[in-house]
């Protein structure tokens, strides 16, 4: 299970490391995606099995809204695999797409993981934060 919250940086290359605590869970390779809050959503290769099992099974060749959806995700997808010192390379592409600059925030969630850039994160977290009550309350019966 992929929980936590880690500040780490990029380089001019575009690699970044793991957080230590997520080496042994997310193995050698794993799948970069476009995610929503415009992150980089770090899926291992079983999550990212079971996502594309879900698109395709639930999603609708007909919907329009369903397939942009599966565009989006598809489309950013891609494998990397962990060099020797545990960092990736992230595409130029979602780099861009996600606001990266030098400091980056990877977050756990669950079977997957989330990149945010630093300044987005920092925003994200302190908005939430202001009223958890409120999030709480719209969860109920779920948790």
């Amino acid at each position: 299970m992929l929980i936590g919250e880690f500040t780490h940086s990029i380089d001019d290359k575009g690699r970044t490391s793991l957080p230590s605590k997520f080496k042994g869970e997310m193995g050698t390779r794993v799948v970069l995606s476009r995610g929503l809050e415009k992150t980089i959503t770090v899926y291992t290769e079983e999550s990212w099995k079971k996502m594309n099992e879900k698109l395709s099974e639930t999603l609708s060749l007909t919907n329009p809204k369903h397939r942009e959806f599966s565009r989006f995700m598809l489309s950013g997808a891609q494998e990397v695999e962990l060099d020797k010192q545990g960092r990736i390379r992230v595409p130029d592409f979602l780099k861009e797409y996600a606001e990266l600059d030098k400091k980056l925030v990877w977050t756990g969630a669950g079977d997957k993981a989330e990149i945010w850039s630093e300044e987005k994160w920092n925003k994200y977290i302190s908005e939430v934060s202001s009223n958890p009550e409120e999030i709480a309350e719209s969860l109920e019966g779920i948790i």
